[in-house]
Parts: structure tokens; C-alpha cells; sequence
């Protein structure tokens, strides 16, 4: 099937995507299955390759940058070829065995079309061409598009190798449309699986994908009943304006669907037979013509956010503490790593111990194509064993007392097993040995699970019984406070960042350097500079003893330590040279107003009621520090991945050392390097892997874990919206308004601005790469602008009618992509 030039449409499927193109592979695959998909043929990539040797076009385009953002000059390339006679031939006799007429030529590139990244409108589609040479032509055109700067600037932001990019060519009968439109088998703004939504327009579908019109936009269940209904508009108007020149503005919205009933019963059935053969939502082109509908394209649905969460109170009330920890999305390697194997299987033994079960990791953090998409807040089960926990609670706080913990012999093997991971250099291991010092640190972190179980209740106990105690006396409010004051090592970092601090003050050029850089810039100094040796080595003592300390979560070993992270400390540093506020000593007053009570003047009662506090307080130093000494196996753990992703690199496997985390624990444990060299199917099994995870991460950047709506309450209010359209691109955002009405102005758009604009198409997209938000006169969710903005995770409204016109220049509003919504910032 590779070496063919051309071939039927129907001889072409889901296996064909090398020769198809991922347009012609869905289709084709349609086809077969019995899909009304429009008769056609392809062009297959083969004809592609073939050219570039015969022509000499692919010597020239060896000899340039293909990597370069300008893909003028490679364009100029195909536009002086003369396409050979052998290949000419076929197209025509192709388009003769269609019976001629009007045909649709569509661009079908190998990386398009693919869960990820859609290539929505980056390469061209040439509609009603007519006769041999206009075919041929516009399949030249096609191969051209591969090298617009639009599409080259999208394979960049998708990691993609141009030279791995080659292109096929759909060659289809004309579908002379009455109504045509986009249907998408989820919901592409709020991730419902259970709605079908549906854009539609009288005429051809191509309007509604370059959002030239406001469509009709249909919400539909599952078998196609209306939830909701929109009414569309005409295509762009085209007026004079009061300076002679030409305004553009959206014509009459009209209140009658174009669709009847049984037709969106057919839409809605269509696109579910395709959402199951493919397994996954699709995004659908369809025309209607002559009462017949047609499969114009399928292809996965980028950028589709998970299906919304409905929590349980339990889960509304852990959630805040879950999404604390989640600040950011885990890597495959987080979450099979040092989640499932280190701070996760702590979570769980400790339950266990006392007859609780938690959820797994993959109910905790459920994946799509390899991907965490969002936080489920867990609901803790209970088992016959949890009748018998505060017996097994009580026998443990009697056994392990808190004040011997660092006395406990497994908290100095643990030690000593830190320093030995410490001890090992992982360059000149070999693969399974730089893998083994992970999964040490793995079993290391067990010592401190295994305390943890045993001296936890120790910390419950105390609390309780101080809780009862101040319940009794009148004084539960002192409870925080009196707590407040445990010695733990966390008081003593911030000490010794204090200390830092004074060094710095009391050193002029210290303080100088201090006062005049920040981030890379300071840390350059410090290293550097012979006059900073003595703040240089008390700052590397600092960060020997607490630079296992995470920077954003201890459930992500992607993130930096502060040994990693240097120039953050010296950020905290920074922050400790101005003046310290006068503060309250809140521990300090609660208890002199504890030891004030009546009560406590009797010496047993105050004995008891004291000592009550310091177990309370030994407690929360016991949760606190053993919180950090199990982050003493991540610098170990972090300096295994950096070698194995060092050595990925070399080969070719990923291109950033910080790539590997895409890969999962179990794939990197496959690996084998008998030779001591990574062959090369490591690279063919695992760099599209890579890629494909890189480009859905880059997907759900707009789309929080967890909406925080779900845990409190929604204060938003209609109040101060300025203009209201289609939510496209959920998310929000805050800026000065950019109005750009045209190519000609696409220079005035300044980073961090909201784009306000009449209209979109494919040209419009790498603006996106610099706008905070877009907000469109025109326009629907299939629309190449909507896509687009949805992969980009910038906040997106369409379909605003007058946004262009009620909005000024210069206004800072606030988009909420979610709401479909402008508002005025305060």
C-alpha cells in the first residue's frame, strides 16, 4: 500500500495512516465500515516522496533549514517544480474514474488528524475544483501547505520533526451542500460526554470551520434530542465604512433551525457509530445535501476536557486537601514512580493499618493517551477492620512513644540508606542499575512509612486528648495556637534562612548584588564572585542540609528540590533582607492564657493539662519532620531520571533531559542496554510515545486538574459583563483589549493582550501564541480559531456579534472562556 501513487479511498484505513495521511486513513476507514463518507481517491505519501527524488526538490530542501519559521522560500520551491508526467497521469486517471465534475482536494498530513494535535486549518483545502489541471494543480498546492509558516510554527509548539512530516492528498467528489457544519460527539467546552454538539449553516461547511458565519449551535443528548438551541447568522457582510474603506460585520441571525428533527437523529447517531469504532471522541464535518447526510472528515477531538466531576460531600471536603498537592499536572513518570511507589503507598499502608482503603492511583488520577486529566477527590471505604482501629490506635500510641522516634534503629538504617543513594554516582552505571537506585529510593522511603504507621497514633492521641481538655476548661479556640509553637525542621530552615539573610545585610557588595539582580543572574554572583566565598559556603551548607525540600509538591518528583532550584532559596533570601512586621506571639499568649485559667492553679491539673500541650506539639513535629526526611530520597531518585533522560537524549529518544517524565517507571525498566548503548528501536518504540504524551499535556494547560467551582461556592454574577458569545476555550484571563480587524494589523498585538477581532481563520492561529485571551465578532466551537485556542489553553468566546464595536482599545477586561463572558476589570 506504500508504494502506490494513487488508490481508492475505500482501499485505505486506520492501519494506512503512512500512506493516507491521517485525514485519508479516517476516512477511508469510514468508508469500509459503511460510513456515507463521499466517494474520492488519495494521492498517497508516496507520490509525495517520489516527487521530491524525481524533481530534485528534496536535494534543495536538504540543503535549507526546514526547521526555519519563514517557509517562504521552500514554498518557491514548489511553485517552480514541473510535476512529472507519470504522476500527472494517475491523478487525472483518478479523478476520471470519480466521473469528473467538481471535486474537493483536502491535505492529509501524516501528523494530522492525530489524538493531541489536530492540525486544524494548518495545511489547505482546495473546494469545487474542476477538470485535470485544476486537480493537479491543487494537489501541488496541498504539498506546498505543508510548508506555511502557520503549519510550520504548529509542528514547533507540537515537538514534531518537519523531516518526519511527509503528506497524502484526499481527492473527493464535491458535496453540493444545502446545510453542512461540525458535530462534536462531546462537549468541547465543559468535557460532557453525555452531549452531542452541533454547529450548522446553509451552504458549505467550510464557512462554519473558518468562522465566517455564527452558526446554528445544537446541544444534543445522546440520541439526538435538543437540550438547547442557538439560531446563527448569515456570513460576513461586507459594508463601507464612514472613511471609504470596508467594514465587516456579521449578518441576521435567523430563529428556524436549518436541521429537522430526524436529521440531528441521524447526526447524532453518525457520529456515535464513529466515536465507538475509533474509541474516542471525534470531531466531524458533515454536509447535508439533497436530504442525504455526509461524512465530509472524523478525527479525535483535541483539547477536550475531562468529563465533569460530580463530588459527594466526603469529596468536597478532602478535595481542598488533594488539590493543595496537585498544583500541577503529573507526569507519567510522577505518578508511576515516586506517587504509586513512595508517597501514595504510604498513604495506603497507613490506612490499611487501620482498616481503611483508599482508591488506586488511577482512580485518584485518571489518564487519557497516558495523560493525567484531572483530580478525583478520594472516598475513603471502610472495611470490619476499622471496627477494631482505635484498639490497634491505642496499642501503638502505648509502644512507640513520640519523644524516642529518632531513637527507633529503622530511622538509622533509613539514614543510612539515604546516604548510600547518596553515595552512588549514577554515570557510570548501566541502564537496569541507574533504574535499580530509583527503585531503591523507593524501598527506602518504606522506612519511614513503617514509622509513620507506628508513631502516627502517638500524634492522634495527644490532639484528642488536648481537644477534651480544653473542651472542658472553655479554651478549645487556643487549640491551634498552642500548637503552633513545635520545634520541627522546617523552624529550623527558616532560622537558617534568617542567618543568610544577616550575612547578607551586614556584607555591603553582598547586599548590593542582592538589591540589583534576582534569579540566574544573583545565583551567577554568588558562585562567581571571590568576595561572596564565605556567604557561598554557608549557602551550600544550607542547601546539604535542606535541599531535599520540594519546591511546589512532595508528590511530583518532576519538580525541583531546592538543591535543584537554587536561585529559588536565594529568592526566599531575598525576601528575608526587608524589614520584618511586628508580629504577634499567638502560641506564646495562648498559653499564658491557658496557664491563667482558675483551674490550673492546682499542681496536678496543670501538670497534666501542660503536658498534654508538649505531646500535642511533639506530635505536629513528628508529622512535620518525618514529612521531610521522607523527601531524602528524591534528590537520589531526581538524579537517577536526570541520567537516564541524559542518556534518552543521546539517543535520540527525546529531545530535554526533563522528557523522560513522560515515559512511565515500567516503560523505563524495559529498557535494555546490552551493548551499553540504546539501540535504535528504543528510539522507534518510544520517541512517538513521548511526543504524543508531550502534545496532550500541552492540550489540558488551560484545563485545571480540578474545577475549584466544585469545592466552594461560585460567586460569579452578570454583573459588569460588557459582550457575551459561544464559550469556545474555557479558562480566564485578564488584559488590555487589542482590536486587530485584519492581517494588515497583526503587528499591533502586543503580548498579553486580548485579541478582539471580526473574524478568524488559520492565519490569525500564531497570535494566539502571544494573546492572553481571544475574543470573535464571528465564529463557532469548530471553528479552526476555537480549536486552536483550546490547544493553545488560552481563554476563547466566539460568536459575540459586536465585540469588535462595544469594546475599546486599550480597555483591560476580564475573559472567562468558560462563561462565554467579557467583563470590565476594576
Amino acid at each position: 500500500m506504500a508504494r502506490r501513487i494513487t488508490g481508492p479511498l475505500a482501499d485505505f484505513g486506520s492501519r494506512d495512516l503512512a500512506a493516507a495521511g491521517g485525514k485519508g486513513a479516517a476516512l477511508g476507514e469510514l468508508l469500509r465500515h459503511g460510513f456515507p463518507v463521499p466517494p474520492g481517491f488519495i494521492v498517497t505519501t508516496h507520490a509525495y516522496r517520489s516527487l521530491l527524488a524525481e524533481t530534485g526538490l528534496g536535494a534543495a530542501m536538504d540543503g535549507m533549514d526546514q526547521n526555519m519559521r519563514d517557509g517562504g522560500a521552500l514554498r518557491a520551491l514548489f511553485a517552480r517544480f514541473v510535476m512529472p508526467a507519470p504522476l500527472r497521469t494517475e491523478i487525472g486517471a483518478g479523478y476520471a474514474a470519480l466521473g469528473g465534475g467538481a471535486v474537493a482536494v483536502r491535505s492529509s498530513a501524516t501528523a494530522e488528524d492525530l489524538p493531541g494535535a489536530a492540525f486544524a486549518g494548518q495545511q489547505d483545502t482546495f473546494l469545487n475544483v474542476v477538470g485535470e489541471e485544476a486537480v493537479a494543480k491543487a494537489v501541488a498546492d496541498c504539498w506546498a501547505s505543508l510548508w506555511t509558516d502557520r503549519a510550520i510554527a504548529y509542528r514547533q509548539r507540537q515537538g514534531i520533526d518537519p523531516r518526519e512530516v511527509t503528506i497524502a492528498v484526499v481527492v473527493q467528489k464535491m458535496v453540493p451542500a444545502d446545510v453542512a457544519g461540525v458535530m462534536f460527539t462531546a462537549n468541547p467546552v465543559t468535557g460532557e460526554r453525555g452531549e452531542i454538539v452541533v454547529d450548522a449553516s446553509p451552504g458549505l461547511g467550510e464557512a462554519v470551520v473558518s468562522g465566517r458565519v455564527v452558526p446554528e449551535h445544537y446541544v444534543l443528548d445522546r440520541t439526538g434530542r435538543i437540550r438547547s438551541f442557538r439560531p446563527g447568522g448569515g456570513e460576513v457582510v461586507i459594508r463601507p465604512d464612514a472613511g471609504g474603506g470596508t467594514v465587516e460585520q456579521p449578518g441576521s441571525r435567523s430563529p428556524v433551525p436549518s436541521l429537522a428533527v430526524d436529521q440531528l437523529r441521524e447526526l447524532a447517531d453518525l457520529g456515535r457509530r464513529a466515536q465507538e469504532h475509533f474509541s474516542r471522541p471525534q470531531d466531524i464535518e458533515w454536509a447535508l445535501a439533497g436530504g442525504r447526510v455526509h461524512v465530509l472528515q472524523s478525527r479525535p477531538m483535541t483539547a477536550l476536557p475531562p468529563q465533569p466531576l460530580r463530588l459527594n460531600p466526603v469529596q468536597r471536603r478532602v478535595g481542598p486537601f488533594f488539590i493543595e498537592m496537585f498544583q500541577e499536572r503529573p507526569y507519567p513518570l510522577d505518578v508511576s514512580g515516586w506517587m504509586e511507589q513512595g508517597i501514595l503507598a504510604m498513604l495506603h499502608r497507613m490506612a490499611g493499618s487501620v482498616g481503611v482503603r483508599f482508591p488506586g492511583v488511577g482512580e485518584l488520577l485518571p489518564e487519557e493517551d497516558g495523560v493525567v486529566v484531572q483530580l478525583v477527590p478520594p472516598v475513603p471505604r471502610f472495611t470490619f477492620r476499622t471496627l477494631a482501629a482505635p484498639l490497634s490506635l491505642a496499642r501503638r500510641a502505648r509502644q512507640f512513644k513520640l519523644a524516642n522516634w529518632k531513637n527507633d534503629s529503622r530511622f538509622t538504617t533509613f539514614l543510612e540508606q539515604v546516604d548510600r543513594l547518596n553515595a552512588r554516582d549514577p554515570e557510570p552505571m548501566r541502564w537496569p542499575e541507574v533504574v535499580g537506585v530509583a527503585r531503591e529510593s523507593f524501598a527506602t522511603m518504606r522506612g519511614i512509612t513503617d514509622l509513620r504507621s507506628s508513631y502516627l497514633p502517638g500524634v492522634f492521641l495527644p490532639m484528642l486528648r488536648l481537644r477534651l481538655m480544653l473542651l472542658l476548661l472553655g479554651r478549645v479556640r487556643l487549640a491551634s495556637a498552642l500548637v503552633a509553637g513545635a520545634e520541627t525542621m522546617t523552624s529550623r530552615a527558616n532560622r537558617s534562612l534568617e542567618q543568610l539573610a544577616a550575612m547578607v545585610r551586614a556584607d555591603p557588595g553582598l547586599a548590593a548584588a542582592f538589591a540589583s539582580s534576582d534569579g540566574t543572574a544573583l545565583l551567577q554572583l554568588v558562585e562567581q564572585d571571590p568576595s561572596h566565598a564565605a556567604f557561598r559556603a554557608a549557602f551550600a551548607g544550607f542547601l546539604r542540609e535542606y535541599g531535599n525540600r520540594e519546591t511546589v509538591s512532595v508528590v511530583l518528583s518532576s519538580s525541583p528540590t531546592w538543591s535543584d532550584a537554587p536561585d529559588v532559596v536565594l529568592g526566599l533570601v531575598k525576601v528575608l533582607l526587608g524589614q520584618r512586621p511586628a508580629t504577634a506571639d499567638q502560641t506564646g499568649a495562648a498559653l499564658a492564657e491557658l496557664k491563667r485559667h482558675p483551674l490550673l492553679r492546682f499542681g496536678p491539673v496543670r501538670r497534666q493539662v501542660l503536658a498534654a500541650v508538649d505531646d500535642a506539639r511533639a506530635g505536629m513535629a513528628f508529622r512535620e519532620d518525618s514529612h521531610f526526611y521522607a523527601t531524602k530520597v528524591i534528590p537520589p531518585m531526581r538524579r537517577a531520571y536526570r541520567e537516564l533522560g541524559r542518556r534518552l537524549v543521546a539517543a535520540g529518544v527525546v529531545d530535554d533531559v526533563k522528557d523522560v517524565y513522560h515515559l512511565r517507571f515500567g516503560e523505563l525498566e524495559a529498557i535494555a542496554d546490552d551493548s551499553g548503548a540504546l539501540p535504535a528501536s528504543v528510539r522507534q518504540r518510544y520517541r512517538p510515545l513521548v511526543q504524543a504524551r508531550a502534545a496532550r499535556r500541552r492540550e489540558l494547560e488551560g484545563i485545571p486538574l480540578l474545577d475549584t467551582a466544585l469545592l466552594f461556592k461560585d460567586r460569579r454574577s452578570a454583573a459588569g459583563v460588557l459582550v457575551s458569545g459561544t464559550p469556545a476555550s474555557r479558562g480566564r484571563a485578564e488584559g488590555p483589549v487589542r482590536i486587530v480587524r485584519g492581517p494588515d494589523e497583526f503587528g499591533r498585538l502586543h503580548s498579553g493582550d486580548v485579541l478582539v477581532c471580526p473574524y478568524t481563520n488559520p492565519s490569525w492561529t500564531p497570535l494566539f501564541q502571544r494573546a492572553a485571551a481571544v475574543v470573535v465578532d464571528m465564529g463557532g466551537l469548530g471553528s479552526h480559531a476555537a480549536i486552536v485556542a483550546r490547544e493553545y489553553g488560552i481563554p476563547a468566546v466566539m460568536g459575540t456579534g459586536t465585540g469588535t464595536g462595544i469594546l475599546a482599545e486599550g480597555q483591560r477586561v476580564i475573559v472567562d472562556g468558560s462563561a462565554g463572558t467579557v467583563s470590565g476589570a476594576e
